[in-house]
């Protein structure tokens, strides 16, 4: 399946020496796109198909709208400079829930939204969020840019979560690579959000690289390997999955946090995706659930609820 374009690309230095690249930005159409077929795949032999087809089309439709939608107002040079010197993430959250663009983003999203088939209860869902006022959608805009879904309003919640990423997908692919630092382990440094997932890659040359999602932005960012992404430890890791031979989706597990979260072989399977192959991996979180006393560190809007 073809994957997003990567950038920044070649990842060598001069001399022909390798380099890994820190951060991999992906075009925000192919990156829904591609994202689509792979839900849509998944949903050939799952148990969850009828979920998984309405997410490929709720990535279909994340594509189109990240096609024709305003860019978002982008990060200012001043800003940038100073998330740099203060070692923090080059997009400030803190204030975008209050952006007149990401509400049209959520608007215009609930109106293309209404086109795809959907049981009653996600049908209510969404016109709960179509005709939610300026405050409460800010609140929902909110709990999503806090890494954060309410128990009790999950559904609306996941179109609010569509929207988002969207906008942030495309306000992250417009920063300079060569800006993003290193914030913290496990802190996207585009937009300070939570990882999704984390997937070894091999990238031209350069075999079993762990890059980390964020579930947010979709920028992907590079990742010591056998570390914490919730904790920072190199200690107690271990690996649990539900097929134990040749396993390409695992729990990476922290004794030190008690806390886990999914790592991704695409160095085996190119195919799978960090957001679609987590929400097609569930009956992961199910044995993590049901068997241990750990945590789930990672963030899916798409996922909670199971």
């Amino acid at each position: 399946m073809t994957q997003p374009p990567i950038q920044p690309d070649p990842s060598f230095i001069a001399g022909g020496v390798a380099k890994t690249p820190f951060v991999l930005q992906h075009d925000p159409v192919a990156l829904f796109t591609t994202r689509a077929t792979r839900f849509r795949f998944l949903a050939q032999s799952s148990d969850l198909a009828a979920y998984l087809e309405f997410l490929a089309d709720l990535a279909e439709m994340q594509a189109r709208l990240a096609g024709q939608l305003p860019p978002p107002e982008p990060v200012d040079a001043a800003q940038q400079a100073q998330a740099t010197q203060a070692t923090l993430p080059l997009i400030n959250r803190a204030n975008l829930a209050d952006r007149t663009g990401l509400h049209d983003y959520v608007i215009a999203l609930c109106a293309e939204a209404d086109a795809l088939s959907m049981p009653d209860v996600a049908r209510q869902a969404l016109d709960a969020v179509r005709s939610a006022n300026v405050g409460e959608r800010r609140q929902m805009l909110a709990n999503i840019l806090n890494d954060s879904v309410p128990a009790d309003s999950v559904a609306p919640h996941l179109f609010v979560a569509a929207a988002v990423q969207v906008y942030m997908a495309r306000l992250a692919a417009s920063l300079p690579a060569d800006a993003l630092k290193p914030v913290s382990t496990g802190v996207c440094p585009a937009c300070g959000g939570k990882p999704v997932t984390s997937s070894v890659l091999g990238l031209r040359d350069i075999e079993n690289v762990r890059y980390a999602t964020c579930s947010c932005c979709a920028t992907q960012w590079n990742e010591v390997r056998i570390t914490c992404l919730c904790c920072g430890s190199t200690k107690g890791i271990s690996y649990r999955s539900v097929d134990t031979k040749d396993a390409t989706v695992k729990a990476e597990v922290c004794t030190e946090c008690d806390h886990w979260v999914k790592i991704l072989y695409q160095v085996r399977n190119a195919s799978l995706d960090p957001v679609a192959d987590d929400v097609g991996s569930v009956g992961l979180d199910i044995l993590m659930r049901n068997e241990t006393d750990f945590t789930r560190g990672g963030f899916n809007p798409f996922l909670a609820g199971y």
